[in-house]
């Protein structure tokens, strides 16, 4: 683990302090901000691949259109 510096408001440091505070259990104010770095780097990441997916859809949206209609006409066979 590398330790870094960064620059934060008093208002929200006193937060976080809050709830390093809050939750015990030998959390202090590193741990919460691990937490919610990781929280923020795995939202960012799904967030790429979510666009990249959407892409891909959209990109071959009448071939997924047309695949879709045969599927459910063969589903649709008695």
């Amino acid at each position: 683990m590398k330790t870094i510096a960064i620059t934060i408001d008093d208002d929200t440091l006193k937060r976080v302090d809050r709830l390093a505070g809050a939750r015990g259990g030998g959390r202090n104010r590193s741990h919460v901000i691990r937490q919610a770095v990781r929280e923020y780097v795995r939202r960012a990441e799904q967030m790429t691949e979510d666009e990249r997916e959407a892409r891909i859809v959209k990109q071959h949206r009448g071939r997924l259109a047309r695949q879709a209609r045969v599927l459910v006409r063969q589903q649709a066979k008695p």
